[in-house]
């Protein structure tokens, strides 16, 4: 018996899935009367069918629609040109066309379906699957069964979309197995006799191994192994093992099989709270063979274990309050670079070190609190680990409100706590290293006369605690013309403590520097402030080219002389940059330990342009005084902090500072002081960034005179251009160079100074860091190649060898691999490494 234009029936079912009418009133009694006598399930949900004809076939007892056929149940869609089903063996037949849609978004497409009246087992012929992750699975006959496993005989799995103009041809890369079977309660797919193949060529055997689902972001299991190589180490074999035992914490355990050095075994456990999360790490080894190290104290020789432990963990207690911490502990310098650990503790600004710290942050839209302390292990060869400090507690507290009363304006309320303590003072030779001494076989870098001329103190040793809060208020008054007048006014009250060990190993020549009577010091200062700023601006608004604005600035700060000048540390304000962006400040010191004295007046002409469509632009020009008093930056301190700055004279350097913006994706910035007498540059950098299209440029220019008596002998020049290309969708290509343009004056000093034994001029052009690197990357592969090549110095303390090449492969959904390999030589012995 056959009905025509059926357009969607609706059917509350007992079964759950399919008997399709006779007719629309009798057929749906019927029906349900014969799922009464099959036994009635009481789960209600609807079957909806949509198809152009239903045939009922009262002989072999089957319902069949037939034409564009939809069955929809359970969140499940059924399609194909004919579904019969079979009251006989409660299954349903989906031939033609077939697809089945599953609630995650899976879609499983067929010539021939037999399936379960749920959907939820069979056979399916010529199978093929595509996930809600972009994945695919094919085979010429699949098995479904418990609704949660799918066996694909002689199946093919990839994460490559097939290629649009000729889609036989095999994807990028696909395993075929034997067997694949896909678990979907356990969230796992395995693999049994299976090959790996690209393009269509088989690469790689693999008995048997399997992979988590795509959907699956973190699964108990073995993860992808990893390959390792050095002259010290071996060859070696990583097999990390990653435990999930629960949503909120996991434990990877990573042995690394080395040839030359035995079992290097690494584990990290990660746990997660609701107010934030911590780990810790641990490596170590116990070493077969020693002997490949240097001897101390150029490297780690005659240790048998060597290992590390770390730590990191934050937490919030509210919206404005976290704490945390980082810490390290390591056996020596070199174990995380032989072994190439991974580590968060890390920081190569200028020389290498691991930084510990702890800390409690507070922060709110006025207000600004940080409370820590910090350990640092150094990593430098060059480095003596008695002259780092121990710096706890540092506190820093900041906040803004506004003045009472009539008063008005703001007032900005400032405190600083910082206590350290090293065992062994620093010094450095004036100018550059001049020797090298071995105490206790613990190499530093010394003078050879202690006298203020001929050394710098970068630390004293002992404990040094210093306390700064200074009350600062300003206010803006605009008169009629639109001039901007704003007085201000502060006071600032240091507090020093500090006790010298004299007796320790070089401690004892700080007497020619401080006053080291052995007894505790405390002693303090005080600074008030008070003056005025200027500003009158100038607008000018044109049709074509924006808004102008010229902006002449004028601001006299008086203070008394600064006071204890050379008697007290100097820790944090070493570094004098003197630029455009603290020509304004108060203080121009970088730190807390010096504070800037006498009468001084700094003037400026600041020039801005906005434009309709977009382009900005912005120069300062300016110049500073010191009128009255004694020059601060011409009282050198014992880390003769102000020298060489452009401040130390009465007219300071001319300082020039530039930003255009023409366009989205073009920009340059630069920064420029300018000698006082001849106009000369003293200090001069700049960078620019660019985009067109797929093209992005950089260009980083610097350029410093020499600075003597701040441990800088010789000028420093360096240019350094960088550029990615992005050839194609997929193929992109970078690099970056930095030239080192004086490293012949560096040479030649070094040579002069006794540092190396031969001079050979060096080629201004010679790189002195370069990366080249090309990628490859779809939608489901990852290929990089990456050429990485250094030229070390004296105080480096990172890898051994200039050169290296990584090669990256990442198969989405499988894993990756990596491989890093040293090429070339190097007479660097900075890793401890024999040569």
């Amino acid at each position: 018996m056959r009905l025509g234009s059926v357009a969607r029936i609706a059917i509350m079912t007992a079964l759950g899935a399919t008997l399709l009418p006779v007719s629309l009133a009798h057929a749906q009694q019927t029906l349900n009367e014969r799922f009464a006598a099959a036994g009635e399930r009481s789960d209600g949900d609807n079957l909806v069918v949509d198809a152009k004809e239903i045939v009922y076939d009262n002989d072999k007892n089957t319902v069949s629609a037939v034409g564009n056929v939809s069955l929809y149940y359970q969140g499940r869609t059924l399609q194909a040109d004919r579904v019969t089903y079979d009251r006989n063996t409660n299954r349903v037949l989906a031939e033609g066309n077939a697809q089945l849609r599953e609630t995650d978004g899976t879609v499983a497409s067929g010539d021939r379906f037999e399936l379960t009246d749920d959907f939820r087992d069979g056979f399916i012929d010529s199978l093929h699957v595509e996930t809600s992750e972009n994945t695919r699975f094919s085979a010429p006959r699949a098995e479904r069964s418990e609704g949660e496993t799918t066996t694909f005989t002689k199946g093919t799995y990839t994460a490559c979309e097939a290629c649009k103009e000729d889609p036989t041809r095999p994807p990028l890369w696909q395993v075929k197995a034997a067997r694949i079977i896909h678990n979907n309660s356990e969230q796992m797919i395995y693999y049994e006799d299976a090959t790996l193949e690209f393009y269509g060529v088989p690469l790689a055997y693999i008995p048997y191994f399997s992979t988590p689902d795509p959907t699956v972001r973190r699964k108990t299991g073995l993860l992808t192994p990893r390959y390792v190589y050095s002259s010290a180490t071996g060859f070696g074999i990583t097999t990390p093992f990653f435990w999930a035992p629960a949503p909120d914490y996991d434990l990877t355990l990573t042995p690394t099989f080395l040839t030359k050095q035995g079992v290097l075994g690494q584990a990290e456990w990660r746990q997660r709270f609701l107010t934030g999360s911590y780990n810790i790490r641990a490596a170590g080894i116990f070493q077969q063979d020693d002997s490949v190290f240097l001897a101390s104290p150029y490297g780690p020789r005659n240790r048998d274990f060597r290992g590390s432990i770390e730590s990191s963990g934050r937490f919030d207690i509210n919206r404005f309050w976290h704490w945390g911490w980082d810490a390290a502990l390591l056996s020596d310098k070199w174990f995380l670079d032989n072994y190439r650990i991974r580590s968060e503790s890390l920081t190569s600004t200028f020389f290498k070190e691991s930084t510990s710290t702890a800390f409690l942050q507070g922060r709110s839209d006025t207000a600004f609190f940080d409370l820590r302390g910090y350990y640092f292990k150094t990593l430098s060869q060059d480095d003596w680990q008695k002259q780092q400090p121990i710096v706890a507690p540092t506190l820093d507290y900041n906040r803004r409100f506004k003045g009472p009363g009539k008063i008005g304006g703001e007032l900005e309320l400032d405190f600083n706590v910082t206590n350290l303590t090293r065992d062994a003072a620093q010094f450095q030779a004036v100018p550059g290293y001049t020797a090298n001494y071995f105490p206790s076989g613990m190499p530093y870098s010394t003078c050879a006369v202690f006298d203020q001329n001929q050394c710098l103190v970068r630390g004293i040793g002992g404990r040094y605690t210093r306390a700064s809060t200074s009350l600062n208020w300003r206010r803006d008054f605009i008169d009629p013309l639109g001039q901007v007048w704003q007085p201000f006014a502060g006071l600032r009250v240091d507090g020093f403590a500090r006790s010298l060990n004299a007796t320790r190993f070089q401690n004892g020549e700080i007497g020619n520097f401080l006053n080291t009577n052995g007894n505790d010091n405390i002693s303090s200062r005080v600074m008030p402030t008070a003056g005025i700023e200027y500003r009158f601006p100038f607008v000018a608004n044109t049709e074509k080219w924006g808004t102008h604005t010229l902006e002449p600035i004028a601001q006299i700060v008086a203070r008394p002389n600064e006071t204890r000048i050379g008697q007290l540390p100097n820790e944090d304000s070493q570094s004098v940059v003197f630029d455009d962006t603290n020509l304004f400040a108060w203080n121009k010191f970088g730190g807390y330990d010096r504070d800037e004295g006498g009468i001084r007046a700094n003037v400026g002409l600041k020039y801005s342009v906005q434009t309709d469509s977009g382009a900005f632009g912005q120069a300062m020009f300016g110049q500073s005084y010191q009128i009255g008093g004694r020059n601060s930056y011409r009282q050198y301190d014992i880390a003769h902090a102000g020298q060489d700055s452009g401040l130390q004279n009465t007219q300071s350097d001319y300082v020039a500072g530039l930003y255009i913006a023409p366009r989205q994706g073009l920009s340059f910035l630069g920064h420029a002081r300018f000698d006082e007498n001849d106009f000369s540059v003293n200090r001069l950098d700049g960078q620019a960034n660019a985009s067109f299209g797929p093209l992005n440029t950089g260009l980083v220019f610097a350029r410093y005179e020499a600075q003597p008596g701040l441990g800088y002998p010789y000028r420093r020049t360096g240019l350094g251009p960088s550029a990615s290309l992005k050839m194609n969708e997929n193929w992109s290509v970078n690099g970056s160079v930095m030239f080192d343009l004086d490293r012949d004056l560096r040479t030649r000093y070094e040579y002069s100074a006794g540092l190396t034994s031969n001079y050979t001029k060096s080629n201004t052009w010679t790189p002195g860091y370069m990366s080249l690197g090309m990628t490859y990357q779809d939608e489901c592969v990852v290929f990089g190649v990456t050429y990485n090549s250094t030229m070390k110095d004296r105080s480096s303390g990172t890898k051994r060898s200039d050169t290296s090449v990584m090669v990256r492969l990442e198969l989405r959904t499988l894993g990756g691999i990596s491989f890093s390999q040293d090429v070339g030589g190097s007479n660097n012995t900075s890793d401890g490494i024999a040569q």
